[in-house]
């Protein structure tokens, strides 16, 4: 797959893990993390057909999710979608902790440490809990796929 053919996203450059805590820091309540994933979400582009093709459907998410990746000079690139405003969210803070990282990085610290730092996780319901893991897993999957 060409660069150009990738969904081009903010997350992991313009928006880094620093950035997410900045924002999430100040967040008290549920409703105002959940606001922030929306609007986290709605910066993650649609992905076409084509690449939706290209990326794997991940099993036991409550909403349709994609996640894809390639490597490049050594670092994974990821891209995503999903059909749920939150998953879509949530995707958008995934793809900031693992984009551009090597795959032995990905292999050595779990995804999901940024979601504990941002408070995120225990306030998901168990689908979604069990959807993020399932994200989780996708990630260090490709990573070692990467390593193959």
């Amino acid at each position: 797959m060409t660069d150009s053919a990738l969904a081009v996203h903010p997350f992991g450059t313009a928006i880094t893990e620093e950035t997410l805590k900045q924002t999430f820091a100040p967040l008290t309540q549920w409703e105002d993390k959940y606001r922030q994933l929306i609007l986290l979400g709605k910066q993650l582009p649609a992905l076409s057909d084509a690449l939706k093709a290209q990326a794997k459907e991940i099993p036991g998410c409550e909403n349709r999710v994609w996640l894809g990746f390639r490597v490049s000079d050594g670092k994974m690139h990821f891209f995503g979608d999903s059909e749920g405003r939150i998953v879509r969210g949530l995707l958008a803070v995934l793809l900031t902790a693992v984009e551009g990282k090597r795959a032995a990085d990905l292999l050595t610290q779990s995804p999901l440490a940024l979601f504990d730092e941002l408070g995120l996780r225990a306030q998901l319901s168990a689908s979604r809990g069990q959807g993020l893991v399932a994200l989780s897993d996708a990630v260090q999957n490709a990573a070692r796929q990467a390593l193959a």
